[in-house]
């Protein structure tokens, strides 16, 4: 049973459930506790949020899952949630260069990749993680209190999550796995 939520792009959420991307890059929300994010949970629920997607912060070659997403999405005040992710590795990033050689592990454009490095203060969380799809998605109602710029949002009801199955073969996850591993030297 799941019963924390991590707020992402929608279309992030669609790489990761498709397996196109292992890894989230992450600030924090205004609403942090300090405005900085803190990897704080092992596993947790994806999602998808529609507000701050926007087709320019995502690669050209992303942009029909961006198209399905949006055509996907749920009508207002709806939620489903599919997929939950366990977080395999973490690493603080602090130089440019490094958030820059993870492109070819994620769908974000060099840009947002730099102004989200930039933002308040050099660095930015890299997560490793291995996405499950849940037996059968769930829809359930948005709720006021899940609203605002954060990153951890508590469910109202905690998800089973009995019967996922990974996005992503044991081989395939362990080729992202190394890669990331390659960039960041996170062991």
């Amino acid at each position: 049973m799941l019963g924390m939520a991590f707020k992402e792009w929608a279309v992030i959420c669609a790489a990761l459930a498709s397996g196109r991307q292992a890894l989230i890059l992450r600030k924090g929300g205004i609403a942090e506790d300090g405005g900085a994010f803190r990897p704080e949970f092992p596993e947790f629920v994806l999602f998808p949020t529609y507000f701050h997607e926007h087709r320019n912060g995502i690669k050209p070659e992303a942009l029909p899952l961006l198209a399905e997403t949006e055509a996907a999405k749920p009508p207002a005040g709806a939620l489903r949630l599919a997929h939950f992710v366990r977080v395999e590795a973490v690493a603080h990033v602090g130089s440019l260069e490094t958030a820059m050689n993870l492109d070819a592990l994620h769908i974000w454009t060099p840009a947002v990749v730099e102004q989200r490095f930039a933002y308040r203060a050099p660095g930015l969380f890299a997560l490793a993680v291995r996405a499950f799809a849940l037996p059968e998605p769930i829809d359930t109602l948005d709720k006021p209190e899940y609203a605002g710029c954060r990153t951890w949002v508590p469910l109202a009801e905690p998800l089973r999550t009995t019967g996922a199955t990974p996005v992503l073969s044991d081989d395939a996850f362990a080729k992202q796995m190394s890669a990331f591993r390659a960039v960041t030297g996170c062991a």
